[in-house]
């Protein structure tokens, strides 16, 4: 048995194809049938079900198991590669992310931690959702997921939280809302709302809001995306409901204006994911690494926060100043 042969098992499962797993591997089809019939023979049972042209037709039972290990020698060889090259201080490689759209911007503070100790990782960041992630996690596709802490929707794993995430009410800065901070749940359900697809994780938590104060707004617009949602209060005369992390990363939308959820206030944590009892990569250790760094620092919430008139943090000396606290955003006395 020889690593490439799982590597092409694993390719053509990915790719769901034998000519594009072939590209994948950068080796010749017949090359690559000819490697995995060699491990068949080898283990003495087929592999995938058989079936006319390069299709992919699926895995046998005996197949699925084979992945399965497949999967975990090949991201065994990959760790030990990571750790070699650790130890001589050159961790290279990709950290493949799982993250919800709502995270997007949280995410450059996190990355950059592990940028600025290992220059030569590369990023890969997938805005998945929660079934992807756990798939993604299960099968050592993924590295780490960012998302809410919640173990009914990805199971028991290894978990640390990152920061709280709150809901604000964007409404047009006009005369009406001049001198208000604030807005019950109430009300917000009487206004022309935009909001998440109601398949997405966001979307569910703020209907279950509504739903307990016996409202259920029907949205004059939905769509997959926070900015789109931001860019219609903008120019199209509708509100939304952001986390309120968007007020401050990337920053609020000329002519529109944030105000606090209350009645009920909610919010939800928010938190790094990685396989319990599997194998934690140097590169995925890093990033845990890193989190638990920025915490002991005080964390992503004094940051995030609208409100927040918490200063740069002091970051560690041992690390160069994170340029990322302040964000290039004007202070609180500029308008936004």
């Amino acid at each position: 048995m020889f690593l490439r042969q799982f590597n092409y098992l694993l390719a053509v499962v990915d790719e769901e194809h034998f000519g594009r797993a072939a590209e994948k591997c950068h080796v010749t089809q017949p090359s690559l049938s000819v490697g995995i019939k060699q491990l068949e023979l080898e283990l003495g049972v087929p592999v995938f079900l058989r079936g006319r042209g390069q299709r992919f037709h699926g895995l046998t039972a005996e197949g699925q198991i084979v992945a399965k290990w497949a999967r975990k020698v090949v991201g065994h060889c990959d760790a030990m590669r990571d750790e070699i090259a650790e130890m001589r201080a050159n961790l290279s490689g990709r950290l493949r992310m799982g993250a919800m759209p709502s995270m997007s911007p949280v995410l450059p503070v996190l990355l950059q931690l592990v940028r600025q100790k290992h220059p030569n990782v590369v990023m890969d960041v997938r805005f998945i959702g929660h079934d992807a992630m756990k798939v993604g996690l299960n099968n050592f596709t993924l590295d780490a997921a960012l998302t809410y802490l919640d173990e009914t929707e990805l199971g028991r794993r290894n978990t640390i939280k990152i920061y709280t995430e709150k809901s604000c009410i964007l409404v047009s800065d006009t005369p009406e809302y001049a001198n208000r901070t604030t807005m019950g749940w109430d009300e917000a359900a009487k206004l022309p709302l935009a909001m998440l697809r109601p398949s997405m994780h966001e979307r569910r938590f703020v209907d279950s809001v509504f739903a307990k104060i016996g409202q259920a707004p029907e949205p004059k617009l939905e769509s997959e995306s926070i900015l789109h949602l931001m860019f219609q209060v903008q120019f199209g005369g509708l509100c939304t409901i952001i986390p309120e992390h968007f007020t401050r990363m990337p920053g609020l939308h000329p002519g529109t204006k944030a105000l606090d959820l209350v009645d009920p206030i909610v919010s939800q944590d928010v938190g790094l994911y990685w396989s319990e009892g599997e194998l934690l990569t140097p590169i995925a250790s890093a990033l845990v690494a890193a989190v638990k760094n920025l915490n002991k620092r005080g964390g992503l919430d004094q940051i995030l926060s609208r409100t927040s008139n918490v200063p740069a943090p002091d970051w560690d000396a041992t690390l160069p100043p994170l340029a990322c606290p302040t964000f290039g955003l004007p202070q609180k006395s500029e308008r936004v």
